[in-house]
């Protein structure tokens, strides 16, 4: 169980270093801002997971193979970013990779300590979401995670057939197959066909005007 969880753990972490080295690109931030940016996307979601279930130090923090493997990606297109750049609608493919990776691993990894089955979901869900939604904190960018075509959904949708497994006694290898291909399938097709939840109606200068001055107009 253990490599399982790191498996899924690091495929993750570089996915989505990738994804926060290429934003902070964009943003035009230096080489430490893009080391720093590639960092909190690759392993915000696991640091979170890990305080709130009791495993102290973070894996993030205690095992070097997390900050190499951020370290890595984000030199990667640091470097090479006209040649990622290309490759942008691919690596938009490789996010949802590492969605699954990240509900599967969170939501393995919390089962493990003991946390309530629904909990353990959530928590999975929340692995899979919290370094997108830091990355786009910190160049003050609306978390793509809040506005885009059902991306927590799958990750809770892939965390939930986990836990259905854990509770149905199915060995965790299978599980998380299960898991991760649920996961990735629900995000491909919503990528694909743009699926999406409905989004609030009203935005600023669309809500309709109720006030009225003294005149009755």
């Amino acid at each position: 169980m253990h490599i399982l969880v790191l498996v899924l753990d690091l495929g993750g972490t570089f996915v989505f270093a990738i994804s926060g080295a290429m934003v902070a690109v964009k943003y035009r931030l230096d080489a430490f801002g893009v080391l720093v940016l590639s960092f909190a996307a690759g392993n915000a979601g696991g640091i979170t997971r890990d305080l709130l279930i009791g495993a102290i130090p973070p894996a993030a923090i205690d095992d070097w193979r997390y900050v190499v493997v951020s370290a890595l990606a984000g030199t990667i297109t640091f470097l090479w970013y006209p040649v990622t750049r290309r490759y942008s609608r691919d690596v938009l493919w490789l996010d949802a990779v590492g969605l699954a990776f990240f509900a599967v691993a969170g939501t393995e990894k919390a089962l493990v300590h003991g946390i309530h089955p629904m909990m353990a979901a959530l928590l999975g869900m929340l692995t899979g979401i919290g370094g997108g939604m830091l990355r786009d904190v910190l160049v003050s960018g609306i978390p793509t995670v809040l506005r885009t075509d059902l991306y927590a959904l799958a990750a809770l949708a892939g965390a939930g057939v986990v836990v259905g497994g854990h509770l149905l006694q199915v060995p965790p290898t299978m599980a998380a197959v299960a898991g991760g291909g649920a996961c990735l399938a629900l995000r491909f097709m919503a990528i694909r066909r743009g699926w999406h939840l409905p989004s609030a109606r009203w935005g600023p200068g669309a809500a309709p005007d109720n006030h009225h001055d003294g005149n009755g107009r």
